[in-house]
């Protein structure tokens, strides 16, 4: 039986907009699942739902199999890490995250106990004694998932809480998160825009975009098998290149452009995709084009080739690098690309 479920939830605030849409959405006990999306998509009111921050217009969240649907934030039993820390500002570190436990009602011992094993397990015993104002934003984020963990919750809730720090920040409290998840093993729902964050953390992620999951998968499966445009677009750094065309007896047909499909049954309208790194400079390849811009990341170089069914993105070594205006082959394997159907956008 799923530990967390939402069945039909939806959310219309009164001035008409459908925040939510009517999501099904269900997570295994001691899974980590990460709602993905651009701003506006949804998924932190989703959040907010099954903290009881938000009522529901529709649905019903269960939680080990009761309904939480309507209880208060406080008989949720949640720990919720916000975005911005809203540590207490008058309090020291180990009385922030006490406070929960105070809350609680649990007893003095008991709580200094608790309190010094999280810190303990944080890395923040040495900052016990200190004012939120006197620690970075990496420390605060620290002392935010301290005070969550503390009561030993049966669900975490996440809202972006990596989202203010910097690079080797987030990159060092990920870590942290999955690490510390994985060994409390309570089942965490997190949500975030960065599409790293997700696929480095999640046991699955879900893709939302308008109110509604696009696509519920495993990460490699998210990007190796994205279910529809939307999601082949936004999942990568670039996103899947597009070229519209048709498939008749067994190739694709682009502009100018035949590639060999492994799949002789499609046929019609069709929307080839394929990413950037499995495009190969060819100089026999059967699609022509000249470089339209290089950008140098270090690791790896984002060519831009301008070509007769449009410009395509594609990622080479880093030494590869090709002057504006040059004129290159392409060619990808057809195992590497994805059909889609340009009316609906579904992937066949």
């Amino acid at each position: 039986m799923s530990f967390l479920r939402l069945s039909g939830l939806e959310k219309t605030y009164p001035d008409g907009t459908r925040a939510v849409k009517g999501i099904d959405l269900e997570c295994e006990e001691g899974e980590l699942v990460v709602l993905l999306g651009p701003s506006g998509c949804g998924k932190t009111t989703t959040l907010r739902m099954v903290a009881g921050l938000e009522q529901p217009t529709a649905g019903r969240i269960e939680v080990a199999g009761e309904q939480t649907t309507g209880l208060p934030p406080g008989a949720r039993d949640v720990g919720f890490v916000f975005q911005f820390y809203a540590l207490y500002p008058h309090l020291r570190v180990r009385e922030n995250v006490g406070f929960p436990l105070e809350c609680m009602g649990v007893g003095k011992s008991e709580r200094q106990q608790r309190v010094g094993e999280i810190l303990e397990r944080l890395g923040l015993s040495q900052l016990a004694e200190f004012l939120p104002e006197q620690l970075s934003g990496g420390d605060q984020q620290r002392v935010a998932l301290a005070r969550a963990m503390v009561r030993r919750p049966r669900l975490y809730l996440m809202d972006e809480p990596l989202g203010t720090l910097d690079a080797d920040l987030r990159l060092e409290m990920r870590e942290l998160i999955r690490t510390q998840q994985l060994e409390t093993g309570v089942t965490t729902l997190y949500v975030t825009h960065d599409q790293e964050e997700a696929m480095s953390l999640a046991d699955r992620v879900v893709v939302m975009e308008a109110g509604q999951i696009r696509q519920n998968a495993p990460p490699a499966q998210v990007y190796e098998h994205p279910a529809d445009l939307f999601v082949a677009h936004f999942i990568g750094s670039p996103g899947m290149n597009f070229v519209e065309g048709r498939v008749h007896e067994g190739c694709f047909e682009g502009k100018g452009w035949t590639l060999p499909l492994s799949q002789e049954s499609l046929r019609g309208p069709a929307t080839l995709g394929v990413r950037p790194e499995h495009l190969r400079l060819d100089p026999q390849g059967p699609l022509r084009g000249r470089v339209a811009m290089d950008e140098y990341l270090g690791v790896c170089r984002h060519l831009y080739i301008d070509t007769e069914v449009g410009r395509l993105a594609m990622r080479v070594e880093s030494d590869g690098r090709l002057p504006v205006g040059a004129e290159v082959g392409l060619s990808v394997a057809a195992e590497h690309v994805r059909l889609f159907d340009p009316t609906t956008g579904r992937g066949w």
